[in-house]
Order: C-alpha cells, then structure tokens, then sequence
C-alpha cells in the first residue's frame, strides 16, 4: 500500500488524488485526438465533483485549473484563452494601512473616525444624534473588550477627551442605553414567569 504522503503534492488538494493522476496521466498520450478526449473524460470527472461549476464562466475556471494542474505543460485546443504561468506570479498591490496609533483601543479606531465626522457635521441636530450613537457604541465596544461594568461619566468623558472637547453630551436627547441592550442579552426575569408556567403544566 502507498501512502499519499509519499505520492507528492497535490497541486489542487480540492479535486483529489484520481484527478491529478488522471490529468498526468494524459500528459502521457502522444496522440492529440486521444489526448483531447482524455481530457474531455477529465472535464466530466471534474464537474461530477463540483455540480455547481457546470455554467460556462465557471467551466472556464476548470479548464484553467486543469492547466495548473498539469504545469501549464498539457497540449489540447483550450476552448478559452490559454492561461500563463505569469498570470501565477502576479501578487495585487498591498492595502494601505494607518500606522497612527490609536489613542484609547478599547474604543477602536471606527469611533476616531466617527467622533471626527461627528465634529464636521454642521447640522446642530444631526450631531446631536452622531454623538448619542458615538457614545453607545463606545460603551458596546468597551463591554466587548472588558467584560466588566463601564460607569456613564467615563464614557462622556473618554468622548469629550477623544474629541478635543470639541464634542458634548450635555444636552436632554443624550443617553446612553443599558448593558443587556447594547450586547443583546435576552432578559430572563420576564421569561422566569412562563417557564414556572410550563413546568406546572408537565407536572399534571
């Protein structure tokens, strides 16, 4: 018995070990018409795999995994543009990343960026609301990365201090919602009643 630990890497681990032998094993036809419907038997043992690759966008994607496989090295007449090894090598350009720390991470950097849309907001009411929404989610936020209870006062002034004072929570509409509402925890004192109500029914 041979291992498949001693049969070499498989190039795409997804359609398995009969695939790849399959495909090297047309890399050995001297024939092209032969070859050519080897691979044909190759194609149909591919989608029989994978049902959902049967449209043509996605056929196209198997004939280019099919060229993978056999190391860009396997002759047939590619219903489709031939890939390149090249096309391989391509690595996309790298996603710009901030480097500029944050100032209190238990807040996160998505409420930086609020607090400085929130200090742009020209419309006096409409800061008002990006401010309440600031400070609920400082609080969700802090209560995801510290379990513990966060007192009002600390948020009001952690969102003061963030804004350069620019921000205030002085006004009637601020609020600030409770812990199980912010984490979406069911309340259980209302369901205690019901669930007494159930267990006195299944004891009659």
């Amino acid at each position: 018995m041979e291992y498949s630990t001693l049969q070499g890497k498989l190039i795409m681990p997804e359609y398995g070990r009969n695939v790849q032998h399959m495909v090297e094993y047309a890399l050995t036809i001297d024939d092209k018409q032969t070859r050519q419907r080897c691979v044909e038997t190759i194609m149909n043992t591919m989608t029989n795999l994978f049902p959902y690759l049967k449209d043509e966008a996605q056929r196209h994607k198997m004939y280019d995994h099919l060229a993978i496989m056999s190391d860009f090295k396997l002759d047939i007449d590619y219903p489709y543009e031939r890939p390149q090894p090249e096309e391989l090598k391509y690595h996309p350009d790298p996603i710009p990343y901030s480097d500029r720390p944050i100032k209190m991470r238990q807040y996160g950097r998505v409420v930086e960026l609020m607090i400085a849309a929130a200090i742009d907001e020209k419309d006096e009411q409409k800061k008002k609301d990006l401010i309440v929404r600031i400070a609920n989610r400082m609080k969700r936020n802090y209560l995801l990365w510290n379990k513990d209870h966060v007192e009002r006062d600390s948020i009001v002034e952690d969102l003061e201090r963030l804004s350069g004072g620019q921000l205030s929570c002085d006004f009637p509409e601020f609020y600030i919602a409770k812990r199980k509402v912010l984490l979406g925890i069911k309340d259980d004192s209302q369901q205690q009643p019901q669930k007494k109500k159930n267990q006195k029914k299944n004891n009659r």
